[in-house]
């Protein structure tokens, strides 16, 4: 497990595989990085589906309407939802798409990021400056690695729980 600099500002997943700690990002994307611990602390993301994992690409998850395994559970319309809370502006920034960054999913609308976010199993450089950066994995990212493919994967693999380290 990583040294927590910033509990506040961390966030603990539990995959089936162990713990990914993510450093947040705030000083760079502060609205995105307080929808995911407001999200977190909600209990949203917990058994939310990774429906969209890439290999060489990224893992997409946090369909908090349409993703959760334990509650009316479609994969087919996983990927479509998002909360119930208002979109998020874009927070573009110099801050690279690099391997392990994690990403605002969003629609062609570049103001229209909500729950959703990916995890880059790779150096991504041509979503720099189009999608949002606002945490990044600093340890851990062996159990991102592990995660099911598919767009939808047969058999996906979910977020157990998410937390705000100062919670936990």
């Amino acid at each position: 497990m990583a040294e927590i600099k910033d509990p506040e500002n961390t966030i603990l997943m539990e995959l089936k595989g162990g713990t990914v700690t993510i450093e947040l990002l705030p000083d760079v994307a502060p609205k995105h990085a307080e929808r995911m611990k407001e999200l977190a602390r909600a209990g949203a993301y917990d058994n939310v589906a990774f429906h969209r994992v890439i290999d060489g690409f990224m893992a997409q998850t946090g369909d908090v309407e349409h993703g959760d395994m334990e509650d009316n559970f479609n994969i087919r319309r996983a990927g479509t939802g998002g909360s119930d809370l208002p979109d998020l502006p874009a927070e573009f920034s110099k801050l690279p798409h690099d391997r392990g960054t994690l990403g605002a999913a969003r629609s062609q609308n570049p103001n229209s990021a909500n729950s959703q976010f990916f995890i880059n199993f790779t150096d991504n450089n041509f979503l720099n400056g189009q999608y949002t950066v606002y945490g990044r994995v600093v340890s851990g990212m062996e159990h991102v690695d592990a995660l099911t493919r598919g767009e939808p994967p047969a058999n996906p693999d979910r977020m157990i729980s998410v937390k705000v380290a100062a919670d936990a």
